[in-house]
């Protein structure tokens, strides 16, 4: 796809007409027709600009670029590549630091990255297929075999879940995650959402643990300005306890 028609697809996905771009991007409408139907080049400045204005992920940004001929502006690396030493210092200590809780770090796919024993402990009677990598998280959690038989509000964590994975999707049109959210909806269990507590503010994941339920909140960390496109997909899942009893538990009081 040419940088124009990808600029357009992204501009029409994000429900902007070729005058509300422009005026954010400062650009006339004029040029912008133009820029989408190929009558005229981009220039680099140009296309990270309305990449900015569109709210692109930096993978997407690099594309627009690639489309126009032009090089990417941000690196990828892997975590295990030189530059990326302080991020990964970083992960490790924020997972030894978040114990006993559970925390762990997944891609823009719901990869799992790494994790803490905390984690290691929760998922260790699951079906042996859903935990050899690579592990995702999302079909970890909903499979059948997987933590679902364990979720006691499994119509509710499933709600929410699928919830996130349709807001990713919208955000990023990944083809992927449109495949694993077709997958996990097929999935056996109830399919709508568990009436809301009245009282409750956030949705907890009630999770039970041989004779006892944990109930537990999570929070999702993103790294702040990243400039390389690895970092820009991480996100570190945590979670605590949602109640004393569960506090209790996790602490070993």
């Amino acid at each position: 796809m040419c940088s124009g028609a990808l600029l357009r697809h992204w501009r029409e996905r994000r429900g902007l007409s070729q005058l509300a771009l422009a005026n954010l991007a400062g650009v006339s409408a004029r040029h912008l027709s133009f820029v989408e139907t190929g009558r005229s080049r981009p220039s680099r400045r140009m296309l990270l600009e309305l990449g900015e204005h569109l709210d692109l992920p930096l993978r997407e940004r690099n594309a627009l670029l690639l489309a126009a001929g032009l090089a990417p502006a941000y690196p990828e690396h892997r975590l295990g590549d030189v530059p990326m030493a302080a991020v990964s210092d970083a992960i490790g200590r924020i997972l030894m630091s978040h114990m006993p809780f559970p925390a762990l770090v997944v891609d823009r796919h719901w990869t799992m990255i790494d994790a803490n024993d905390a984690v290691t402990a929760l998922i260790a009677d699951c079906a042996p297929a859903l935990i050899e990598p690579p592990l995702n998280v999302l079909r970890l959690t909903l499979h059948p075999r997987g933590l679902a038989q364990r979720i006691a509000n499994l119509g509710q964590w499933r709600g929410h879940l699928l919830s996130r994975l349709r807001h990713q999707i919208a955000a990023t049109g990944d083809p992927e995650l449109m495949r694993l959210h077709a997958e996990l909806e097929g999935y056996p269990g109830d399919g709508t959402a568990e009436a809301d507590d009245g009282a409750a503010l956030v949705v907890p994941l009630r999770l039970r643990v041989g004779d006892v339920e944990l109930s537990l909140l999570s929070t999702t960390t993103l790294f702040g300005t990243p400039l390389d496109v690895t970092v820009s997909e991480l996100a570190i899942e945590a979670f605590y306890p949602a109640d004393d009893a569960t506090a209790r538990l996790l602490l070993g009081r």
